[in-house]
């Protein structure tokens, strides 16, 4: 039988769910960005439809205290969850076969809305997914299972962005929402077949009797309200935001700059960013796990803090220094830079958090943790366009840059651990 409580069956799994999500998120906020900025999207309407896309894990939090209060499935408290909602996300995919697709930026709204709607059923995947891990995995591991997840989801962001990007070029946005619909038929089979406990039922929604681990919808709302109450979580929440908002606010003009200004295609810049997130995150995501579950994560985060400071910094000054007529390097410097650093930070950044959610109320507390970071890159991403316009690009590098600088010093200063 496929256990939770195996080591392999428990990464299988988790590298499984993650993948998924990359995957999609590969597509939505990579190939189908690059593509309608190849036909002619404006970075205000690209970031309008990144933002589109990450506004459900805004909302994350609303999910914690339901996989919390009914975990009494036959089938597994919190495995019950993530099938359901892998589900739901396959079925509402299926609503961009629907988009018209005449090969202008006209569709580029539509298909944000159908994201919008399978982000709510991701959201509630990641939930799930999240508590599980705290369920399951022993405390000094968390590093590891962090690396587990991330290696998970930049593979399958990477696979994602690249193929689709092909795809979206040579045969459509029908052909290529088929093939991913199918590639989520197959990866359903792993949270379909391993199972948390023994004796849990393959596939039910039965319920059975209420267990301790079962939390009132009270308990549920008073661990939300207990987070926003502390004063050291709420600046947890706000590095969170910030980390996440400094990111976003490069990348997306970035890459709006690379095609429309530039001279990249939409399936070169894909590339190029899959190729820039695969080397963080794998071989770089193990190193940062390992050293998180070694070192702690104080010194650890510290570190990868500054390098985003300086990472941020330098593609600023690149652009900066990059001219028409020399050999432009600052573009593909730039995205490098403002691509690598900021993916390893949450390899670190994830083992504190999770720490600080474990118990009962774990889904809750994490979702609230989460979705701080995706607020952040919503704000990010919608401000972007703005921030370019007032500044321009390089000055936002710097500032990028600049933030990260501050988050790093006040992150030593706490001694956070």
């Amino acid at each position: 039988m496929a256990l939770m409580a195996s080591p392999a069956w428990r990464a299988t799994l988790i590298g499984s769910l993650y993948a998924w999500q990359g995957l999609v998120a590969g597509f939505a906020l990579t190939a189908i960005p690059n593509h309608y900025a190849a036909l002619g999207a404006s970075t205000a309407a690209v970031g309008a439809h990144v933002a589109t896309v990450g506004l459900p894990w805004i909302v994350q939090p609303l999910w914690g205290p339901v996989v919390d209060r009914y975990g009494g499935w036959s089938m597994g408290r919190r495995r019950f969850w993530v099938v359901l909602a892998f589900l739901g996300s396959l079925l509402s995919l299926t609503g961009l076969l629907l988009v018209e697709d005449d090969g202008t930026a006209a569709a580029l709204p539509a298909i944000s809305a159908v994201f919008l709607l399978q982000g709510a059923f991701a959201a509630l995947a990641d939930t799930a997914t999240d508590a599980m891990i705290i369920d399951h995995m022993p405390p000094e591991r968390l590093g590891a299972a962090s690396a587990v997840t991330r290696i998970g989801f930049v593979g399958g962001s990477a696979a994602g962005a690249v193929f689709f990007a092909w795809v979206l070029a040579s045969h459509g946005l029908r052909v290529a929402v088929s093939l991913l619909v199918s590639a989520g038929v197959l990866m359903l089979l792993l949270p379909l077949l391993v199972r948390e406990k023994p004796g849990e039922r393959l596939l039910s929604a039965a319920v059975v009797p209420r267990t301790a681990g079962q939390e009132t919808w009270r308990a549920s709302a008073g661990g939300f309200l207990a987070i926003l109450a502390s004063r050291d979580s709420v600046a947890w929440l706000a590095g969170c935001f910030a980390i996440d908002a400094a990111a976003a606010a490069f990348a997306v003009p970035l890459g709006v700059e690379l095609i429309q200004a530039r001279g990249w295609t939409a399936e070169a810049l894909s590339n190029a960013q899959s190729a820039a997130a695969l080397t963080a995150g794998t071989l770089g995501a193990l190193l940062v796990g390992w050293w998180t579950d070694r070192q702690g994560v104080r010194r650890t985060l510290g570190f990868l803090l500054g390098l985003c400071a300086v990472a941020h910094i330098g593609a600023g000054l690149l652009l900066l220094a990059d001219k028409p007529g020399l050999v432009q390097l600052g573009g593909p410097a730039a995205l490098a830079l403002s691509t690598i650093v900021p993916a390893l930070v949450f390899v670190a950044l994830a083992p504190a958090v999770m720490r600080r959610s474990h118990g009962a109320l774990a889904a809750t507390r994490f979702a609230v943790f989460m979705a701080a970071l995706n607020m952040g890159s919503v704000a990010g991403a919608a401000a972007s366009a703005q921030l370019v316009s007032a500044v321009g690009l390089p000055a936002v590098g710097l500032a990028a840059g600049t933030l990260y600088a501050l988050l790093a010093i006040a992150w030593r200063m706490r001694g956070a651990s």
